[in-house]
């Protein structure tokens, strides 16, 4: 006989913040996790983005690959040229969607005002962001850049779509997720409530056999799922490949996010899904830590974010970890080469070597996944786009001195 759902262990709980505690009152004291977790990360004046609380790099709450240097902007930049020069047409655009604090577009923009004058010449840099406080920060480390910048958002974009590039760098992952819950009987929806000024986890609704049918590759029936098994459903992943799709006449979107395949991610023995906070370099399983000060992020699903991007009309090229799509685009000849450096330039060398193998180090940044999609005017027959990154590594002969 299934346990009784009131025997699931409760997690610990925390003070709820006044700010909080009235939207959870006004909402008749609970919401889904979905809802809590954007208002926690996108809330104008308390959430993490939103405020512009959330700082990037290895001195602040999390580093990403553009953060730690500019050799990532480096190995990119190439490939970025060749989908640009694989595209028709007098303007081109390249798109960044939640660029952080502008580490990569500026990176990017220089390296291709400098390797491409002419191709930048014809090239507007496009930056998706939500939130006021960081377009602020992103605005102020734009300044002085040689492309012309505007900042807009998919809906803005829809009306006349444009031709391009577009990179998606650790954006689906922070997209809010629903999480639902095995209570022994049945599967439920998390919420999250404030109980006596005290904020909770709790099961919510239960769920349909609909709903558990629309979590792409997800067997609820597998056994071996406890009382009180969490995961998590990207609910938000569908309309933002809808969105951008519709911002994208024709083009090249390269998504760069943690994600895992279904029998990874569904795993029984994954009892609490992949839902992680983030704050001062230090990492957290519970959520409800100081809303509004920590990140919360949730790997994807690797077939989910596939059925998701054929059912909004893109076409995947093809997937590789970060490791292995980095050594396709030179990382090796750039690490060869940094070994060549007169010894002046030692200490440089050593930094930047530093920083290409943190790029590839699997418990750093190197099980990131890039998945690369495409899509081509309506009626048109152009065939794919060619892209280094998911080939073999070039050879070591002829390397180019690193710049």
């Amino acid at each position: 006989m299934p346990p009784d759902p009131l025997e699931v262990p409760s997690p610990p709980a925390h003070a709820t913040p006044h700010w909080l505690a009235e939207r959870l009152q006004a909402e008749g004291g609970s919401v889904p996790f979905r809802t809590y977790m954007d208002w926690a990360l996108h809330d104008p004046e308390h959430g993490y983005y939103g405020g512009g609380r959330a700082r990037i790099g290895p001195g602040g709450d999390f580093a990403t690959s553009p953060s730690l240097g500019q050799e990532f902007a480096a190995l990119l930049l190439p490939q970025f040229i060749d989908w640009l020069e694989q595209l028709p047409g007098d303007r081109l655009s390249l798109l960044e969607t939640g660029p952080g604090e502008g580490h990569l577009a500026g990176q990017l923009v220089e390296g291709l005002c400098q390797l491409r004058p002419d191709l930048a010449s014809r090239t507007e840099l496009v930056l998706l962001e939500p939130n006021p406080g960081m377009a602020a920060l992103q605005e102020l480390a734009l300044q002085g850049a040689s492309l012309p910048i505007r900042w807009s958002d998919w809906q803005g974009l829809h009306p006349a779509p444009l031709r391009g590039v577009v990179i998606a760098h650790e954006v689906l992952d922070a997209l809010p997720v629903d999480r639902v819950l095995w209570d022994g009987i049945q599967w439920r929806w998390q919420h999250v409530a404030d109980q006596g000024g005290q904020l909770r986890l709790i099961s919510g609704p239960a769920l349909t056999s609909e709903q558990l049918a629309a979590i792409p590759a997800f067997d609820p029936a597998e056994p071996g799922r406890p009382p009180g098994w969490c995961t998590e459903m990207h609910s938000a992943v569908g309309p933002w490949l809808q969105a951008c799709g519709q911002a994208l006449e024709e083009g090249v979107l390269l998504v760069i996010d943690y994600a895992l395949e279904a029998r990874r991610y569904f795993s029984p023995w994954r009892d609490n899904g992949t839902l992680m906070a983030y704050r001062r370099q230090q990492a957290s399983a519970d959520p409800l830590l100081e809303p509004g000060a920590w990140d919360l992020t949730a790997h994807l699903c690797l077939e989910g974010l596939e059925q998701a991007a054929r059912a909004a009309g893109w076409t995947l090229l093809g997937e590789r970890r970060q490791g292995e799509a980095l050594l396709a685009l030179g990382l090796a000849q750039r690490l060869s080469a940094l070994s060549q450096l007169p010894s002046v330039d030692l200490k440089e060398g050593l930094r930047r070597r530093e920083q290409l193998l943190r790029l590839v180090d699997p418990i750093a940044t190197g099980e990131f996944r890039w998945l690369v999609f495409a899509r081509h005017r309506p009626g048109t027959s152009a065939g794919p786009f060619t892209s280094r990154c998911l080939g073999a590594p070039p050879p070591m002969e002829g390397m180019e001195t690193v710049g």
